[in-house]
């Protein structure tokens, strides 16, 4: 931790939703991690620099573009391709101070309004997300008297993984609005 500048901070193990973003970075690069680590797992630290380079230099759908952009403005050149654009680059870096200063106030007008647009595809990514999510909950219509059986969320937390989720059945005492039941 201290060779990256790693502050560890713990979040709540009860409400993974507050890390969501971190949890999802942080699965991609294990994944790439997985792949590119021998059978010496002790040499994972030594990949990662070429794992997170890897990360952000891949094209993540939800913001419509590499992360990399998203911090520079521009799409990442490896040094194999700045060598056979070296004129392209000497052309580039030899502009007068006006014309720099001008072309700096360009790309900084744009990198604000790409990373608005990445606002925007990943909110739209969500909610059609949602949408998928939302259409595969069935409406379900519950009576007094019904008997039905509970399914326990928290187990996973607690007691282990052959233990069933369900226990019941139980009866349906009362009814209330917004889906809430009372059980016995």
């Amino acid at each position: 931790m201290l060779k990256y500048e790693v502050t560890h901070r713990l979040s709540t193990a009860y409400h993974p939703q507050t890390s969501g973003q971190v949890e999802v970075s942080n699965r991609g690069l294990k994944r790439i991690l997985e792949r590119t680590v021998g059978e010496n797992r002790a040499s994972w630290s030594d990949k990662l620099d070429d794992a997170l380079w890897a990360f952000r230099t891949a094209y993540k759908t939800p913001i419509g573009c590499t992360p990399y952009k998203l911090v520079y403005g521009k799409a990442c050149h490896l040094p194999i391709e700045l060598e056979h654009k070296a004129y392209w680059a000497l052309k580039h870096a030899n502009f007068d101070l006006k014309t720099a200063g001008d072309q700096r106030k360009v790309q900084l007008n744009e990198l604000s309004e790409l990373r608005d647009q990445a606002y925007e595809n990943s909110l739209i990514y969500k909610e059609k997300t949602k949408r998928i999510h939302d259409a595969k909950i069935k409406n379900r219509v519950f009576n007094v008297g019904d008997q039905v059986l509970l399914f326990n969320s928290r187990l996973k937390i607690f007691s282990g993984k052959l233990k069933s989720r369900w226990s019941g059945p139980f009866t349906i005492v009362q009814v209330f609005p917004y889906g809430t039941i009372e059980l016995s």
